[in-house]
């Protein structure tokens, strides 16, 4: 099988996957819809004391919540993805298994959390959206344009997601136990991805640096670029430095990691 045509069938294999599981995406709407609403009426209060917070008005900021609970599982925000796996294979040995593969470990591993990827935005995200736009004022384009340049946006958003995460979950190499980096990843990610506040809401040097670190190319570039805050080349210039950064960042991780693999547990 060619290299691209087996990356292709991973994929669709790590969205085969996810689809089997019919009642955790069915609970993870529920969820996303109803964490959604709380953030609207907590947004639409912040923005009735302060309008145009951040540069936005209060549609624009309503279609940032919804927004973020599409992508929340789409981009695994708080970890939850591919690595999860990868972390437990490391710790338990079975990595060895992938090493002997013929094929890349990291694009193996790339080609596994698109596929999920696909499957949450598709199962789990896309529902909670329209039901955003549906029962409350959103600022969404009426140009095929400015969704064609979102979906290219948040390509490169997955690409930088799976950059950190793979980093995170090539850690338990050394560390043998992928819990406490998960939940570093789990607060980094809901802090400075801007799940909580759009990243434009941080004030001084602080919102300078959320600002220029990877999380900011997850859910506030997308949302900017579908919403014509920012023009589309620039942010996919921000998200293409940092994919390219993180993935090569994991390759070299990788290389030293695989160089002295450590079999655990059996």
């Amino acid at each position: 099988m060619g290299g691209g045509r087996l990356y292709t069938a991973v994929a669709a294999g790590g969205f085969r996957r996810y689809a089997t599981y019919r009642a955790a995406t069915a609970a993870g709407v529920f969820t996303n819809t109803a964490f959604g609403i709380i953030l609207v009426y907590t947004y639409l209060a912040l923005w009735d004391e302060k309008p145009h917070l951040g540069g936005y008005d209060q549609a624009q900021a309503v279609t940032y919540v919804w927004l973020g609970q599409c992508l929340y599982a789409t981009l695994a925000i708080q970890g939850g993805g591919a690595e999860k796996d990868l972390m437990e294979r490391i710790r338990t040995g079975e990595i060895a298994i992938d090493l002997y593969r013929p094929a890349d470990l990291q694009l193996w591993w790339l080609s596994i959390d698109l596929g999920r990827s696909l499957f949450q935005m598709l199962g789990r995200g896309v529902i909670p959206f329209v039901f955003g736009a549906v029962f409350f004022p959103m600022a969404l384009p009426t140009d095929p344009a400015a969704w064609a340049a979102f979906l290219v946006a948040l390509l490169l958003a997955t690409l930088v997601s799976f950059g950190i995460r793979y980093l995170v979950a090539l850690s338990v190499f050394w560390l043998m136990d992928g819990m406490g980096v998960s939940q570093v990843l789990a607060i980094t990610g809901i802090f400075f991805s801007g799940m909580t506040l759009p990243l434009n809401v941080f004030p001084g040097g602080l919102g300078e640096v959320v600002r220029v670190l990877p999380w900011a190319a997850l859910i506030q570039l997308p949302a900017d670029v579908l919403m014509g805050e920012t023009a589309p080349l620039g942010a996919y210039a921000f998200q293409g430095a940092w994919a390219v950064a993180l993935l090569a960042a994991g390759r070299l991780l990788q290389t030293a990691a695989t160089r002295r693999v450590v079999v655990q547990g059996g």
